[in-house]
């Protein structure tokens, strides 16, 4: 009997697709622990986008298996990896296509970044994000315009529960405006924070659950400051000046690209803490 986290669960129930492959996800990992000869444990509580275990091969070396859900944000991971070809991500040791399944290089002790001080993360995010941008970006990645228009399509349709009409919508002008193509553009991961930084032996620290597009490098730097909330309350500007500068970045763009994500990035509910910090980057 194969165990899915209650997270995990809950994310397929959001669509007919990700139910169908809910459905199918016991039978597609017998078969890949037989292809693939693995011993598998316990998957991971905490994941919401993918089924993940550690695994034992053949040969008595750790791996993880990775199989992910129908996710319009992380449908091209598995090809992210073979292009960054662990330079600086987990290895990509084998892959099926048409699951979007991943026999992933374990990461040992696999302790996060976040266990070390925000301005250590920041030293540690930027020597990554220099390093994810040096790589080609040919097909099948996407536009990062896609992903903001799919957030547009997303936060429009929730329009009638918007608390602030005005900031929203200058959020959303911003997204159409600061990834529009351009010939600096590369590829980029989107979603590296603290948490999808693992300490590993091969390097001291690997990059996990990239989700690539191609544009504005400025934008690969957001995700890690939102998750520094506390210190972008108490200085929103010197804490963006401060990574911007790490990574040689244009703060202004780096800040209009947070306010952006704060004021117009689709959710399930809208909190006055997110409001309050948007408006302090307006």
């Amino acid at each position: 009997m194969v165990f899915v986290p209650e997270r995990l669960t809950a994310a397929c129930r959001r669509s007919a697709s990700r139910m169908t492959w809910l459905r199918l996800l016991p039978d597609v990992i017998r078969r890949l622990q037989e292809r693939w000869a693995l011993s598998l444990d316990a998957p991971f509580n905490g994941c919401s986008c993918s089924w993940v275990a550690p695994a034992t091969r053949r040969d008595g070396s750790r791996a993880v298996l990775k199989l992910g859900i129908p996710h319009m944000e992380g449908a091209h991971e598995l090809q992210g990896l073979r292009i960054w070809d662990g330079d600086p991500t987990v290895r990509l040791l084998d892959a099926d296509d048409e699951w979007n399944a991943m026999l992933l290089e374990a990461c040992e002790p696999g302790v996060t970044l976040g266990q070390l001080p925000e301005p250590d993360q920041d030293v540690v995010i930027a020597r990554l994000l220099r390093r994810l941008w040096q790589k080609p970006a040919p097909a099948p990645f996407r536009p990062l315009a896609d992903m903001t228009a799919y957030w547009t399509a997303e936060s429009q349709a929730a329009a009638a529960r918007w608390p602030d009409a005005a900031l929203t919508q200058q959020g959303l002008r911003l997204f159409a405006e600061l990834s529009r193509p351009s010939p600096d553009d590369v590829l980029l991961a989107t979603d590296l924070h603290a948490g999808n930084v693992l300490r590993a032996q091969r390097e001291p620290w690997l990059v996990i659950d990239p989700k690539p597009f191609v544009g504005d490098r400025t934008y690969d730097a957001t995700q890690h400051l939102l998750n520094c909330r506390s210190r972008l309350h108490a200085d929103p500007r010197g804490t963006i000046r401060r990574v911007a500068d790490l990574l040689e970045l244009d703060d202004n763009r780096l800040r209009l690209w947070t306010f952006a994500r704060l004021a117009a990035e689709p959710r399930d509910r809208w909190n006055a803490d997110t409001l309050a910090l948007a408006r302090s980057l307006a």
